[in-house]
């Protein structure tokens, strides 16, 4: 049997090990959602079964792989990846979504084109090296993969304490620390998720990712414009290639931070990114350690 603690209440779900014990302590208490609540004629909830599970599946892959590490190539940094033998197009992207462009390209042998791409930010453990290649297991992607040396970057193992958890069917976001070995919930809040809506817009990728760098503003340009800055937001961490957690975008030329918008919580809508409060944004941008600090992103 194991515990999940939330306030005051005690909840209890049928397992037989390894336990997860979660406690709710905020230390960012503005915007709080209860454990269940109502969004316009739909009932939504922080899905902690699924979160309990996620943390299981790190925890296991991180004891697993001695040696872990994450996967980059943001803004084609580490080379534009081998194209794939079948691909979609308009973008460029394989049968599972994750674009060509910034992306890992993984190959279940070394002497063909690889079979998919991975998502940059991905977690990843470690496993041998072979010429100019390095064997994966990437914790989100069953399976293990070769990929080229260049898009690993290999970070210490040590335990993690921060984890943050977005849900993409919730249309909420949660931060998670571990303290004594019980995971401290920090904050339960609303957030909005990419839109679905190629070429511009795309949805928040799922899976397990590293927290990449920060920026006390990141601009973003206008809709169709390859130079042409539109408005900037605040507090962003980035996780994964374009996606950021950041609050309020603020369209120019207005130059102060908007705190708050009633879009939150409601419907996909961004660019990939994951808007929030931008106090809330702020709270994760000092919180989050760089090349320590999980994101995950659930459905």
């Amino acid at each position: 049997m194991k515990k999940i603690i939330i306030g005051l209440f005690v909840l209890f779900s049928l397992t037989f090990s390894n336990e997860v014990i979660l406690k709710k302590e905020l230390t960012y208490n503005k915007y709080t959602l209860e454990n269940f609540y109502k969004y316009k004629n739909t009932s939504r909830e922080f899905q902690w079964k699924k979160i309990e599970d996620k943390i299981l599946a790190i925890e296991k892959l991180k004891k697993e792989y001695p040696k872990i590490g994450t996967l980059r190539n943001f803004k084609n940094s580490n080379g534009n990846p081998a194209q794939l033998k079948s691909f979609l197009t308009s973008p460029e992207r394989d049968k599972y979504g994750v674009r060509r462009y910034q992306g890992i390209p993984l190959y279940q042998t070394l002497d063909k084109k690889p079979i998919r791409y991975a998502w940059d930010g991905s977690l990843v453990g470690i496993l041998e090296e072979k010429d100019s290649f390095v064997k994966i297991k990437i914790e989100s992607i069953d399976g293990e993969w070769w990929t080229p040396k260049r898009y690993v970057k290999q970070i210490s193992n040590i335990q993690t304490d921060k984890l943050i958890f977005i849900d993409r069917k919730n249309q909420n976001i949660v931060t998670l620390q571990k303290y004594n070995g019980i995971w401290l919930i920090r904050s339960m809040n609303p957030a909005t998720t990419g839109l679905d809506k190629l070429p511009h817009n795309y949805p928040t990728p799922l899976g397990t990712f590293v927290v990449q760098d920060k920026k006390p503003r990141m601009n973003y340009l206008k809709l169709g414009s390859s130079s042409e800055i539109a408005g900037f937001a605040p507090y962003a961490t980035r996780f994964s290639g374009g996606g950021y957690i950041h609050g309020i975008p603020v369209e120019l030329p207005r130059r102060e931070i908007i705190e708050y918008s009633p879009t939150l919580g409601s419907t996909p809508r961004s660019r990939m990114c994951v808007r929030n409060a931008s106090s809330h944004a702020k709270y994760v941008y000092e919180w989050a350690k760089p090349l320590n600090t999980l994101i995950v992103v659930i459905e």
